[in-house]
């Protein structure tokens, strides 16, 4: 690449300036100071661990602001944390290990991701949740992965982004599977009816919401950025929105296998053409650290009106290990007793653990729905 010697020199390891040291220590005391702020990143950055990293930087220049300033500008944040390159995770570890415990369901520093799973010859095993159609409108499972050999979001450069595009752009072309085979479109230039019947799928995804924005993980957009689908609509791959790859497979219903075994097609016609990044302890790595290790999120959009409207609906999902939100995504609420419900923990367990702990405790919740 173009770059001169010099910017390839490794810059010393105490070279935060003094401003952004600043900048942390103000951050730190926004935090503290903010009675409505109950983050994961709150709640571990100590003083202790602020001042033991607040003058490290990774090879690639990020810093500690980097990595806390999404939470620290939203303090209404869940996590507030994002990994501005792989390396963070370890040269931040302080801080970042006792989150990804909390956030994983104790996952612990001397814990490993285990080897991958997706569930090749399992899908079987999980057969429809709801034959008759009473309760689920539809079923996703979806992984993010990182291209080996580039950073995350941003440390990323203009070319970078180009790069990427171009390379899985060939994959997509060269897809031999009828069933996944498809189209590319470009979020630059692209033409208001592509982008009208997108929205209308809720493919489309749009310049990142204020939590992404705050992390640095939008620039040069739309650069680089894209959607694949298939012809059916049921398998699709985000280019370059939060992680480099969003692998997604949905359709209608709750057929949970049907959507994995599609899942595990998409995911290794991929990985055959582009080496993923991963990590013997985190597992596949990614920008946010509460989508590492298997990075699914197998979810249904499901219709609870009965024990939705109960008082405990909340502790019980999340006894069953399950995450709930509205159908608009993370920061929304539900429509009519309809709600997003997947697994919450990506990490220390196999992706096949991770969709059969979404399919038992939906399971679960619909025998309470039909008893309620």
């Amino acid at each position: 690449s173009g770059s001169s010697p010099l910017e390839q020199q490794e810059p010393p390891a105490m070279s935060v300036d003094a401003a952004t040291i600043k900048k942390i220590e103000d951050g730190y005391a926004k935090l503290q100071a903010s009675s409505e702020c109950h983050s994961l990143l709150k709640k571990y950055l100590t003083k202790e661990v602020m001042d033991k990293l607040k003058d490290k930087r990774t090879k690639l220049g990020a810093n500690l602001l980097d990595v806390i300033q999404s939470g620290v500008a939203n303090l209404d944040s869940g996590v507030g944390v994002y990994a501005p390159d792989a390396e963070a995770y370890t040269l931040f570890k302080p801080l970042f290990d006792p989150l990804i415990q909390d956030y994983h369901n104790g996952f612990r520093p001397d814990q490993k991701q285990p080897a991958t799973d997706l569930g090749e010859g399992k899908t079987h095993l999980l057969p429809d949740l709801d034959p008759e159609g009473k309760y689920i409108n539809s079923t996703r499972v979806r992984c993010g992965r990182s291209l080996e050999g580039y950073p995350f979001n941003p440390c990323l450069t203009e070319a970078n982004y180009l790069e990427m595009e171009g390379k899985v752009k060939k994959i997509f072309d060269n897809i031999k599977d009828g069933e996944l085979q498809g189209t590319y479109y470009p979020l630059d230039g692209m033409t208001k009816e592509v982008q009208s019947s997108l929205i209308a799928d809720h493919f489309l995804f749009k310049e990142g919401d204020r939590f992404l924005q705050t992390a640095n993980a939008c620039r040069y957009w739309p650069k680089g950025r894209g959607i694949f689908h298939n012809k059916d609509k049921t398998f699709l791959v985000w280019c370059n929105e939060e992680d480099h790859l969003r692998i997604i497979s949905m359709q209608n219903g709750g057929n949970v296998g049907q959507v994995l075994e599609r899942l595990i097609k998409g995911v290794k016609t991929i990985q055959a053409q582009a080496p993923f990044s991963r990590d013997e302890r985190l597992g596949w790595l990614t920008f946010c650290p509460s989508n590492l290790g298997t990075t699914v999120r197998a979810s249904v959009h499901i219709r609870l009106p009965k024990i939705s409207a109960k008082p405990d609906f909340k502790s019980i999902c999340d006894g069953l290990k399950l995450q709930i939100r509205g159908i608009h995504g993370e920061h929304s609420d539900s429509e009519g007793g309809v709600y997003d419900i997947s697994n919450k923990a990506r990490l220390g367990l196999t992706e096949f653990e991770a969709v059969k702990q979404m399919y038992d405790g939906v399971k679960h919740l619909i025998e309470l729905e039909k008893k309620a």
